[in-house]
């Protein structure tokens, strides 16, 4: 039985899929913070390079790759599919389950399909420094990385909580140059007066967002980078979902059920926005699900509505499933989920009925990761656990009923810098909030 699927360097995609330009609806524009008017491109420009802000708004249901971007991909991508036919038996379950692995990357996650591009489009344009947030430390490594191999200057803000918990990935990012920030941090005005109204702050992504946006504003040369949520950020991932097709080909099968964890809705979107074409062009009847964590459940649980995407309310206003710019999520592991809203794009799928929504506690996503981990040998990040903990109920469905399923999941990155996370579940530690 074959059980891996991978594909040449020469099949890398050469252009990157956008979905804008096939929604039946359009997607509402983002609003001005001051006028609450549509924000017009030109106020991008003073935080994103105008060549991002160019793609933020494009109507193109193509753009091209950048040969430069897909000679640095070609380090890692194309990425395998594997069938999970240990974790299969393991669930007695007829369901078949592959997996897209994203964690064979540099930094060990999916976030690099965006850093890169990132990375090259601001050198292009002129940019000497990069401001960016992060939680679990994901995306601040994939942006240190990038930011190293194009040659500019990195400085990160990462969520205090995170910070303490999870220090190897601050050393990551200390291993390709960047400065590291524990966040709210000393470093801004706004930093500073969250300290001084908590000393002990845990952090969150709107707080990160805040403070990299202050210090894109008040350095030279320096443009902020978003890991997740905006159109562009989601347009670069869709080379996770162009591989996974033709793969899906290879393996002789087409998906019924598609799974992909939910925080901001990049790794989500890379996946399940290909898919989403063939749904809206073939009249595929995909059932696509986001799984995201029940302690910070913005599509399962949040209003869609405009929204700022940071705390401080320096961000234009995007319309999206919201818990609200002032919430602060609790202190889970899975700190790459704990942001209070989701992509406009992943937002509007979801209103359209085009995709639906769960949301787990962090004792089954553990519980489900731990036995991912001890069948196929891979220990998913926390994050990606959610999207197994979503399989593993619909390979039990479908033991349930008999009834064949084939389930697609992307596996966005490993847990090996997650480790102490595992250590609190297996020592029966880690509680559900």
């Amino acid at each position: 039985m074959q059980t891996r699927f991978d594909l040449t360097q020469s099949d890398i995609p050469k252009a990157w899929y956008n979905l804008l330009a096939d929604f039946p609806e359009p997607l509402p524009p983002p609003l001005h913070p001051g006028t609450k008017q549509p924000c017009p491109p030109e106020a991008l420009t003073a935080i994103f390079p105008e060549n991002l802000v160019r793609q933020e708004m494009c109507p193109d249901q193509w753009v091209e790759v950048p040969e430069p971007v897909r000679e640095i991909y070609a380090l890692w991508r194309p990425t395998p599919l594997l069938r999970a036919v240990r974790l299969e038996r393991a669930l007695q379950t007829p369901a078949h389950i592959y997996y897209k692995y994203e964690g064979a990357s540099p930094s060990g996650s999916h976030k690099v399909n965006t850093s890169v591009p990132q990375a090259f489009f601001n050198k292009e344009a002129g940019t000497k420094r990069l401001a960016t947030e992060t939680g679990a430390g994901q995306w601040g490594s994939s942006v240190a990385l990038a930011c190293k191999l194009f040659g500019l200057e990195c400085n990160v803000y990462m969520v205090k909580v995170s910070y303490q918990q999870k220090p190897y990935r601050r050393m990551l990012m200390h291993t390709w140059g960047a400065t590291v920030h524990a966040s709210p941090s000393d470093q801004t005005s706004y930093g500073r007066k969250l300290i001084a109204e908590d000393p002990h702050c845990p952090g969150s992504l709107g707080i990160a967002i805040s403070e990299a946006i202050e210090d894109t504003v008040t350095h030279p040369d320096t443009k902020y980078s978003l890991g997740s949520v905006l159109n562009h950020v989601c347009l670069h991932q869709t080379v996770i979902g162009e591989e996974t097709i033709k793969q899906m080909e290879m393996a002789g099968e087409e998906p019924d059920s598609i799974f992909a964890c939910c925080g901001g809705g990049s790794n989500f979107a890379g996946l399940a926005f290909p898919f989403l074409r063939k749904k809206i062009k073939e009249g595929k009847n995909y059932r696509i699900v986001g799984v995201e964590p029940s302690a910070c459940p913005s599509l399962t649980e949040g209003e869609l509505r405009y929204d700022f995407g940071d705390t401080a309310e320096t961000t234009p206003l995007m319309m999206m499933y919201t818990l609200g710019h002032k919430f602060m999520p609790p202190s889970i592991h899975a700190g790459g989920l704990r942001y209070h809203g989701m992509s406009p794009m992943v937002s509007h799928a979801l209103k359209l009925g085009l995709i639906e929504a769960e949301a787990y506690h962090q004792t089954k996503v553990f519980e489900a990761a731990t036995l991912f981990a001890r069948t196929e040998g891979i220990i998913p990040a926390p994050e990606s656990a959610h999207a197994i903990a979503g399989v593993v109920e619909e390979a039990i469905k479908a033991r349930e009923t008999g009834k064949k399923r084939v389930i697609l999941f992307n596996l966005s990155g490993h847990g090996l810098l997650d480790l102490s996370a595992y250590e609190t579940y297996l020592n029966g530690k880690l509680s559900d909030i």
